[in-house]
Formats: C-alpha cells, sequence, structure tokens
C-alpha cells in the first residue's frame, strides 16, 4: 500500500512534467470558480442595496395607498389612476386614534418649476407634515423642518435639498429667501443634509412644503400615500389592522385602501434577489461541469501518453488500486489549485465591482464560495474516475510495448 506522501508527490511530479496541460486545466477550473463568485456576488450586492435603501425609510413602516389591491384578475384601480374614494388629511388625522402607530406623515408629491429671481429649474414637490423628518430618519444641515400645526395649515415656507440650493443660490445664502414654486411664493427655513437616493428619489433635489400647500399648488385633495410609523416591530400586524379598520369606518364599509408594510416588501425583493442569485449561481456552475469534462478529455490523452509510466509501475508491483488512486489525486490536486486560483480571481473580481460601484456591497456570501470550490474538486475528482479506471485496467506488457 502506498503512502499518502508518496502519492501526493508522485501527483505533483506528473503535474510538473506536463506544465502546459497543467495550466489549460487549471484556467478552465479557476474561470468556473471565478464566474461563480463573481455572479453570486452580484446578486448578494443587489440584494444588500435593496435591503439597505429600505432600511435608510425608517423602521417600523407601514404605507397606505390609495385604492384596493385587486386578486381578482381584473386591473388595480390605483394603477388606472382611479380610486373609489380620495385619501384624504382626515383620513392620515384619524389614523392616529390607534394606539399602536407612533407617528403619520401624508404625502402629496408633484413636479414643479422651483424658481429664485432669474434662475429655475425643475423639482420634486414633495408635501407632507412635520413627523416626517423623524420617519424617514433624515437630518437638517442647516435651519429647520417643516413647523408643527395643524395638517390643512398651508403655510409658506420650505425645505430645500442641497443640490436645489447650490443650482438656485450658489453662493447667497438661502435661508430666509423667497422662491417661488409655480404661482405660489415660499420661505426657505431648512436645507436637508445631503443622504444621497433613497428608493430612487434624489433628497438633494427635493422641495418639501406643507402637504396642504401642497395640495393647493397641484389642485388635488387626494393624497399620494401616508407613511404610518408603528410605535413597535410587534406592533407592525396590530397597526395595520386598525388601519384597515379606521379607514373601512370612514369609507362607509368600504376597504378601499392598500397597506404595505416595509418587512413584506422588503422580504418580497429578498425572495426576488436570493432566487436570482441562486440562478446565476447555477448558471456559472455549468462552467465547472464543461471544466471536468476538459479535465475528463484530457486526462484519457495522459493516460495514453504515460502508458510505459503506467506499466513500469505495475511491473514494479503497483497494484490497480494504487494506479486508481495516483491517478485521482492527481486529479484532486489539479482541481484544488484551480479552485483557489478561482477563488481569488473571484473575490478580486468582487473587489473591483466594489470599487467601479461603491453603491453596490458585492461580497460574494460564503456558501457560495463554498460550493463553487466543493464543486469544482468534486467535479475534477469525479470525471477522473473514467481515466483512472482505464489507467488501473492496463495490461503491464501491453503498456511497456505501447500496445
Amino acid at each position: 500500500m502506498a503512502r499518502p506522501g508518496d502519492v501526493a508527490a508522485f501527483a505533483l511530479g506528473a503535474l510538473r512534467g506536463y506544465r502546459l496541460r497543467t495550466l489549460l486545466m487549471l484556467v478552465a477550473m479557476g474561470i468556473g470558480v471565478a464566474a461563480v463568485v463573481v455572479l453570486t456576488a452580484l446578486g448578494e450586492g443587489a440584494r444588500r442595496y435593496v435591503a439597505d435603501s429600505f432600511a435608510s425609510l425608517g423602521t417600523h413602516l407601514l404605507i397606505v395607498l390609495p385604492g384596493r389591491a385587486e386578486t381578482r384578475g381584473g386591473v388595480p384601480t390605483t394603477l388606472m389612476g382611479e380610486t373609489p374614494r380620495d385619501l384624504t388629511l382626515d383620513d392620515a388625522r384619524a389614523l392616529l386614534r390607534s394606539r399602536h402607530i407612533r407617528r403619520i406623515a401624508p404625502i402629496s408629491v408633484g413636479g414643479s418649476v422651483v424658481s429664485w429671481r432669474a434662475r429655475q429649474r425643475d423639482s420634486l414637490v414633495l408635501g407632507t407634515s412635520a413627523d416626517f423628518l423623524a420617519i424617514r430618519r433624515w437630518s437638517m444641515r442647516r435651519g429647520r423642518f417643516l413647523p408643527r400645526g395643524e395638517l390643512d395649515a398651508a403655510e409658506p415656507v420650505c425645505v430645500i435639498g442641497e443640490t436645489v440650493r447650490r443650482e438656485l443660490f450658489g453662493v447667497t445664502p438661502a435661508l430666509g429667501r423667497w422662491l417661488r414654486i409655480g404661482e405660489y411664493r415660499f420661505r426657505v427655513i431648512g436645507i436637508l443634509s445631503p443622504t444621497g437616493r433613497s428608493i430612487g428619489v434624489d433628497t438633494g433635489e427635493l422641495v418639501i412644503i406643507p402637504v396642504a400647500s401642497a395640495q393647493a399648488i397641484f389642485n388635488n385633495p387626494s393624497l399620494f400615500r401616508i407613511i404610518v410609523e408603528a410605535r413597535s416591530r410587534e406592533d407592525i400586524p396590530r397597526a395595520k389592522a386598525d388601519i384597515i379598520r379606521i379607514i373601512r369606518e370612514r369609507h362607509q364599509g368600504e376597504e378601499d385602501v392598500t397597506v404595505v408594510t416595509q418587512d413584506a416588501v422588503l422580504a418580497t425583493f429578498d425572495r426576488i434577489f436570493r432566487a436570482l442569485t441562486l440562478a446565476v449561481g447555477g448558471i456559472a456552475a455549468i462552467s465547472l461541469g464543461v471544466a471536468g469534462i476538459l479535465i475528463m478529455n484530457v486526462m484519457l490523452v495522459a493516460v495514453t501518453q504515460r502508458r510505459p509510466e503506467i506499466g513500469l509501475l505495475k511491473a514494479l508491483g503497483a497494484a490497480p488500486r494504487t494506479i486508481l488512486l495516483l491517478f485521482l489525486t492527481e486529479a484532486a490536486l489539479l482541481s484544488s489549485a484551480g479552485a483557489g486560483l478561482g477563488l481569488v480571481v473571484g473575490q478580486a473580481g468582487s473587489w473591483a465591482v466594489r470599487l467601479g460601484f461603491p453603491v453596490l456591497p458585492a461580497h460574494a456570501p460564503w456558501w457560495a464560495s463554498l460550493a463553487g470550490v466543493l464543486v469544482a474538486v468534486g467535479t475534477g475528482t469525479l470525471f477522473s474516475l473514467l481515466p483512472a479506471r482505464r489507467a488501473a485496467r492496463l495490461d503491464p506488457v501491453a503498456a511497456l510495448a505501447r500496445r
């Protein structure tokens, strides 16, 4: 019985003796593992990006949308721009009757030209209340946010994003200045801290005004949505039930709103991106099968080339089992080295993605890296079994005679 050390030394010697063949198989296996690592890193990075974006919205949130989500195959009324009943400021105020709800922020949005003196730009105008800042976990760079008061008080004040401030006012101090939104004038009382994009909205390009003012500008009494913050994570289901009950009571028994919880939306995206990660990882893993077939073909050729060597080993007393072990060890070492190379290249590729796209946390999940290495080693060893068995069955006399 050959010693493990001797088997490993023989296999390494064989790999060094056929360097071009070894290099080609290393590259083939390395590409497969690197593809698995990079593609799963992209899928996981997309999943984390979405999760972080939703986390930036705040915690324990529910979103109340006008119109009921249809499940009977019809077109949802909200997609058609029609709702059985408007979602109003009175509806928003009524939600505070629930002891499971901490804060609410009614939302009215629209686009408008915002100007100061001769400068103007198109901006997203968002009407809301004073609690919006706390619900969204945003902060102020300068000044203060919207004042507290009645929701239907249309005060002529606004809070602007950093991009709006820079493009309209330049080096001129913005606080206290009056800017024009459509036909209305608003005094700037605060500037938001830059936070980048949040669910597709760039906070630097926002102009925030009281919700009643937004309804007057856009001549639309219906709210776009209501953001609700539950008192705790455990209160979210009870807060959702209270919202549906309160709105049903106010709308003559009709359940004509849709309540979406932050956790439900995040869980849906999480399932989608996990499935996507598995899919792209599986597609990349096909290349490992191709690499395994390459190893099998190359080793079949190697058996033919090394017939005298095999015949000499058998003539010296090597058992078929030893020959089988030698070839399997050679394939296992080759696959392991290729998998290690692919893992290094894959991690470098993931790092390059993170460097090029800082917003995308492209880190390959540990299970993908481990699975890539295990599949590579398993595939290489499994596909080498046929050549190894053929080598083990060679007749020593015929092998020495190259027949």
